[in-house]
C-alpha cells in the first residue's frame, strides 16, 4: 500500500516542487489549495502522470471549518496519512514599515501562516499517532513544516510576516518534541529566496542581490530544490535527525567576513 501525504499550497510553487518530488518517491498525494479544482487542473495532471493518485482539498487553512473539511476528504480518499508537508503560507498584501502594520494584515498573514498551520499540524499529527499506536511495527510518518529564513532574517516592511515564520520554527519544534514518544519525526525546512509567484513582484531586487553577496550560490532558489529536500524527509531518509532545521537557502544566511 502506498503512502500518503497531504500538501498545503501543493498546487503551485513550493508545495507543487513538493508534490511533484513525492509522486516520484511513490507517495499517493492530498493536494490543498485555495483555486477551484479547474484551476489547478494542469497541475495536478502531470502528478497523475507521474503515478500518484491524487485528490485535490480545497480549503483555507486558516479555517477551523476548512481544515476539518481537509482531514475528512483526505480519510475519505485514501483512509491513511502518512505525511503532512505544512507548506500554505500568504504575504502581506501591502508591505508597510513595522510602524504602520495594520492589525488587519497581522491577522491576515498571521492567521494563515501560523494559526492555520499551528491547528492543521495537531490535527494530522492525532492522526498519525492514532494510525501508530494501532500498527506500531509497520507505520511510519512525519511532519515536514515549511517556514522561511524570515524565521530569523529581519525585514522591517513585512514584520507580520517574519513573526509569523518566527512562530513557525517553534511550532516544528514543539511537535518534535512531542511526537519523539510515538517515533514520529518532524522536521522544519527553511527555504530561502524561492523563485515563485509570490517573489515575482521582487525579482529585479533579488537578482542584483544575488549577484552581489546576498548568497553563496549565486542562483535563486526553486521549488525543485525545496522538493528534493522535502521528499528526502518523507521517505525516511533521516530518521534519526528530528526536530532539525534544513535550510535550503544557497547559504544566505552562512555568516561570512
Amino acid at each position: 500500500m502506498k503512502k500518503v501525504a497531504l500538501i498545503t499550497g501543493g498546487s503551485r510553487g513550493i508545495g507543487y516542487g513538493c508534490a511533484e518530488h513525492l509522486a516520484r518517491a511513490g507517495f499517493d498525494l492530498a493536494i490543498n489549495g485555495m483555486r477551484e479544482e479547474k484551476d489547478a487542473a494542469d497541475a495536478l495532471n502531470v502528478l497523475r502522470k507521474l503515478g500518484a493518485e491524487v485528490v485535490y482539498c480545497r480549503g483555507d487553512i486558516s479555517s477551523a471549518k476548512d481544515r476539518t473539511a481537509i482531514l475528512k476528504n483526505v480519510r475519505e480518499k485514501f483512509g491513511r496519512l502518512n505525511v503532512l508537508v505544512s507548506n500554505a503560507g500568504v504575504a502581506p498584501k501591502v508591505r508597510a514599515d513595522v510602524l504602520e502594520t495594520s492589525e488587519e494584515s497581522w491577522d491576515h498573514v498571521v492567521g494563515a501562516n501560523l494559526k492555520g498551520s499551528f491547528f492543521l499540524a495537531q490535527a494530522a499529527a492525532k492522526w498519525l499517532v492514532e494510525q501508530k499506536q494501532a500498527d506500531p511495527k509497520n507505520f511510519s510518518g512525519c511532519l515536514i513544516i515549511v517556514s522561511s529564513i524570515s524565521a530569523t532574517v529581519v525585514s522591517t516592511n513585512r514584520g507580520e510576516y517574519c513573526v509569523s515564520k518566527a512562530g513557525l520554527a517553534m511550532v516544528a519544534a514543539l511537535f518534535a518534541a512531542r511526537l519523539g514518544e510515538y517515533d514520529l519525526p518532524v522536521y522544519e525546512i527553511r527555504p530561502g529566496v524561492i523563485k515563485t509567484d509570490m517573489t515575482s513582484g521582487v525579482t529585479e531586487k533579488y537578482d542584483k542581490l544575488i549577484a552581489g553577496e546576498l548568497t553563496v550560490t549565486k542562483r535563486w532558489g526553486t521549488p525543485d530544490d525545496v522538493g528534493r529536500t522535502a521528499a528526502a524527509l518523507a521517505r525516511g531518509d533521516f530518521p534519526y535527525s528530528t526536530g532539525s532545521v534544513i535550510m535550503v537557502d544557497g547559504g544566505l544566511i552562512m555568516p561570512r567576513l
